[in-house]
Parts: structure tokens; sequence; C-alpha cells
């Protein structure tokens, strides 16, 4: 355990944002008894004023020290009601509570995820309170006027400094990068970060996001986790990949290629994908990445190394690395609630036996309107709405794991944010009707 002089406590709130307070340690206390108190109402989608005191817990299991202050030392927090219940609406124990139900099945998941964010010089905003005042102003990180520099080597790539501190840093807070480079759009970055079950990689997702802002306040920069935040460029993705194991058996190898379970883990992403992009695509900007032509899914299909469809069974060199890629989610997602409720889409099509059909052959972003209706395929939503639409319709599979009140908090919050956005007027939109 760490030297603790002063703690800092984080958990998440429905939409992901991370949410902190910190408190003095007294070294004639045990750690176990260390506590700090929040209140739901003002946390989103969390509780009414009347009923709001709520308990956070360090969890023991993550405190390390913070690496860029040895006086500090940081840990996530387990959520509890003043009566001493876990919290129901706090999305790490819906992580938990999934990790319960995969043990009760007998299964051990590893899931892990290549994350994708931008790093800008210079991101300015301008807002006044009746939203009458538009002003952005956006500076990349690096100047090249190429656009396709994936794989960029290190001589050649401003960013290379900055993810190696990244990884340094994280790997000092023991979460793990398998592989970094440099993606396909100018002044992105992609981070393989190390698989685990449903809390480890919801924890290390928010601990990746949390030190990629330090670093780059470090080094003069933004990071921007936005899944769509430059025009007429790739967006951001938060690709899951997913093998599913019992007594140390692939249970989606079958000796010979994809299995049964695989392909109807498979049949349930696709079965649910409409109601799961409310939860794995969760803002109205998401829906500016799913589109044609920049890597990004639109359609739910599944095939070998085709990253063209919403489904990818990627390249692997023994029977131990054989996984399904889940491409549709996003880093604006909250993590634990988005690997949560992929599990158990995936759990449910195990269940039911959903027969995923035909592996697709050939390009997705090249069927026409007319292959899309006669083959009766099925299409990500269109936007936020039509998302949130989909889970009020279809949320069933996530009972297991998720309450109602916490499903019904969520699409309202979210509804919530599209009504604020409705109401302000886009740079866009003064583009196109100013001097109409």
């Amino acid at each position: 355990m760490p030297k603790i002089k002063r703690l800092i406590i984080h958990y998440t709130d429905l939409r992901g944002f991370i949410r902190s307070v910190e408190r003095p340690y007294e070294n004639n206390n045990s750690i176990e008894n260390i506590f700090a108190t929040t209140d739901g109402s003002s946390v989103y989608g969390f509780e009414n004023i009347e009923r709001s005191d709520l308990v956070l817990k360090p969890d023991l299991s993550t405190l390390t020290e913070v690496p860029w202050n040895n006086n500090v030392t940081r840990s996530l927090a387990m959520i509890y009601t003043p009566d001493g219940e876990r919290y129901n609406k706090d999305p790490r124990f819906v992580a938990e509570k999934t990790n319960n139900l995969l043990r009760e099945l007998g299964y051990k998941i590893m899931i892990g995820a290549e994350l994708e964010f931008f790093l800008l010089k210079k991101l300015e905003l301008s807002f006044d309170e009746h939203g009458l005042q538009i002003f952005m102003r956006q500076e990349l990180a690096e100047d090249s006027w190429y656009k396709k520099i994936y794989h960029e080597t290190d001589s050649q790539d401003p960013l290379f400094i900055y993810r190696l501190r990244l990884i340094e840093y994280l790997e000092n807070m023991r979460y793990g990068v398998e592989t970094s480079h440099h993606e396909v759009a100018r002044s992105q970055i992609e981070l393989s970060l190390k698989a685990g079950d449903p809390v480890y990689l919801g924890d290390e997702i928010v601990t990746t996001k949390w030190v990629a802002k330090h670093v780059a306040n470090e080094m003069g920069m933004r990071p921007v986790f936005m899944p769509k935040p430059l025009y007429e460029m790739n967006g951001s993705g938060l690709h899951l990949h997913i093998s599913l194991w019992r007594d140390d058996k692939n249970l989606f190898y079958d000796g010979s290629g994809l299995s049964d379970v695989a392909r109807y883990f498979i049949g349930g992403l696709i079965e649910h994908c409409r109601s799961l992009a409310a939860i794995i695509a969760p803002t109205t900007n998401s829906y500016k990445r799913l589109v044609p032509g920049y890597e990004a899914p639109v359609y739910c299909l599944w095939s070998r190394y085709n990253r063209s469809v919403a489904i990818r069974i990627p390249y692997a060199s023994d029977e131990r690395r054989v996984r399904i890629e889940f491409r549709p989610p996003d880093p604006s997602s909250n993590p634990y609630l988005a690997v949560s409720a992929v599990i158990l889409a995936g759990l449910d099509g195990i269940n039911r036996k959903i027969d995923p059909g035909p592996e697709f052959v050939g390009n997705a972003y090249k069927l026409s309107q007319e292959d899309v209706k006669r083959n009766r395929i099925m299409t990500l939503p269109r936007n936020l709405e039509e998302a949130l639409e989909e889970l009020e319709n279809d949320h069933d599979y996530l009972k297991p794991v998720f309450s109602k009140d916490l499903v019904e908090s969520y699409i309202e919050i979210k509804r919530e944010e599209i009504r604020e956005i409705d109401k302000r007027p886009s740079p866009y939109e003064f583009m196109l009707y100013a001097d109409i």
C-alpha cells in the first residue's frame, strides 16, 4: 500500500464525467475507515435533493500514488447509500454486478479497448448565457497538411513524446498499454489498453482519460475525447475486443475457427445494436462519427478482418487470441455502463442462441439503400433521440444488472442534453441561413 498523505477519491456520474473529492489522511486512522460524502442531487442522474446524501468509500485495490505528486494517493470509489447499501446508480457498481453475473454463469471475460482521441494545442469556446454569442477556435497539435498519417514514425511524430509520458504515468499506476501509435487523422492518438474484466477496463479507461488530461496540461495541450471533433476527418472510437473463457479455454474458438458461442454472442450484439447505441454512442456528436467513409460502422453486420462493419473478427495468431471486435462504441461513453451493456447483449445472444446471419463480404460503405432494404440489413440509429427510443423499447437484456431507475434516469438526462442543444443555434446554421 502506498504511503498516504492526502487522498483523492474519484467516481463517475451517469454521463461518464469524472468527479473528485480530496481529503487528508491522518496516520492514526485506519484507511479502511476513510470515507467522503457527495451531494447526489448535484451529480448528473443520481438523486433528488430530498434524498441526496451518498457515501464514497475508496476501493483499496485501486490505491496508487499519483505519479506527478508523491504527496497524493488516488483511489476509485464505491458509492453507498446512508443505510450502508451499495448505490444502484453507481456506474462502477454496474460493472461489479456484471462481473458477478459472469462468475455465476461460470464465465470469465477478457475485454480490452482501443481508445482514440485528438490532441489540440488550443481549444477556445465562448458562449453567452442566451446562446447568442458563438465562437470556437481549434488548433491541432501538429501542423502536417497531410490528413492520413497512420503509424507515423517517431522521428516525424510530434505526439510521440506525449504518448511516452502518458504511458509511463499509467504504468506507474498499474495500468498497461499494449501498443500506442499515431492514428489516421492529424493530431489523433490510439492507445490499445490492457484487457481485463469490466471493472478493470472501466477503471483503466477512466484513469487514462484523467492522466491524458494532466499530461497534456503539462505540455500546453488539451486532449479531446469527443467522437467527431473535426469535420471531414476520422472520428475517435472506443473499439472493444472481447473473448469469453471457462476453465482456461477460449469459448470463442472451437478447434477449427469461430465457435457457435462466439456466433451467438455476435447475434446478441446485432439483435440489440440499435438500443446499445444509446449507451455506447451516447452524445449528439456520436452520430456525426457514425457515417460512411471514415472507418466508423453504420451497418450491424459481422465479418472477418473488415473495418467497414460493426463487428470485426481480427486476425489471431493462435487460439488464445481469437476474439471479436465491437467497433461502434466511442470515448464519450461511460465505460462502466458501455462495457457492461455490450457484455449483457452478447450473453443474451448466447442464452437465446441468436444466429447472427451469414458473414458479410465486401465493403459495407458501398452498399446502396436498395441493398440495405432488400437484404433487411439493420443500421445504427441516425441520431441520439432515435437511439434513446430504441433503448426505451429494448432494455430487458440489461435487467440482470441495470436497475429500472438507472435506465430511466439515464434516458432523461440524455433527452435533456438533446433539448438544450436543440434550443441553441449552431455556427453552421449561421453559415446556411444568416443571409436568407
